[in-house]
């Protein structure tokens, strides 16, 4: 039983003096972000497939317990939309990943809005080809599948694939207020919310408003669901998201305060190291 949390990337700028060093290395920024949260998200490698060499640093600079969920890349799901014309990609993605080695906590399979029920047998035929190093978790964006739910449950169930929901419920419950919400409310997906975990380690993406206090209220059912899978010896990753993201390794942190209240018997994250230099007053 584990509950790990994270956010959707280990630097960004805000954070300097205040979760991460500044001025810091990049490998000083991982490490700093590792002592804060125990999980991230790998959106990066949707873009951009690192090389070994990076991964092996990422490695150096997280624990073996640091759980990295890692995006395929963008050629293998949106371009060749699975077929086997993306397979060279695919194959130089695993290669990347490999040092990492018990830190890929599961591969990230997020589909455009345009991949349907119709595309299914594609889904299966590719998670085939997959190697059975690796767990796998599916993330889709097209509503029939939400309507139908039955029909990408049972395509996942063979492979032990965890399907992934994005719940922007919260955010998009009232009007923009920031510039960071109003750019959010146009990118972001207006997805139904969806609650059932498919395996033991359930992975959440939950979007908050830039106001603390209104990300929290939000999260209020993730807490009862998660301490919830925790009592059935599930093991979730959490990741907490808001709009400009400036408070999201605290409020990863304080998710999890949140749940270890219910469940007493869940210890503790680490302790962040201090990021400046302590003073007598």
């Amino acid at each position: 039983m584990r509950l790990s949390v994270g956010c959707a990337m280990w630097t960004l700028k805000p954070w300097q003096g205040r979760f991460l060093p500044h001025p810091a290395t990049a490998a000083e920024r991982l490490r700093a972000y590792a002592g804060w949260c125990d999980a991230v998200e790998g959106n990066t490698t949707f873009y951009a497939t690192p090389s070994r060499e990076t991964t092996t640093t990422w490695a150096a600079q997280t624990p073996s317990s640091f759980r990295f969920v890692l995006k395929l890349p963008k050629p293998v799901t949106h371009e060749h939309r699975l077929a086997v014309s993306g397979t060279p990609a695919l194959h130089t993605f695993l290669d990347a990943v490999e040092p990492l080695g018990p830190r890929v906590h599961a591969l990230w399979i997020q589909l455009p809005g345009s991949f349907g029920p119709g595309d299914v047998p594609a889904l299966v035929s590719f998670m085939r080809r997959l190697p059975e190093t690796y767990r796998y978790a599916v993330e889709v964006r097209h509503q029939a599948f939400f309507d139908n739910p039955a029909l990408l449950t049972a395509a996942l169930a063979p492979f032990g694939a965890e399907w992934v929901p994005f719940d922007t419920t919260t955010f998009f419950a009232a009007r923009p207020t920031s510039d960071a919400e109003r750019d959010a409310w146009t990118k972001k997906p207006r997805m139904p919310l969806r609650t059932e975990a498919l395996t033991d380690r359930p992975i959440i993406r939950y979007l908050g408003r830039d106001n603390p206090d209104e990300t929290v209220a939000g999260w209020q059912r993730w807490v009862r669901i998660t301490a919830d899978w925790l009592r059935e010896g599930r093991s979730p990753t959490v990741f907490l998201h808001t709009p400009d993201n400036a408070d999201a390794p605290d409020l990863a942190r304080r998710f999890h305060t949140e749940v270890r209240r219910q469940v007493p018997s869940l210890l503790p994250l680490p302790e962040p190291e201090p990021v400046g230099p302590l003073t007598l007053f």
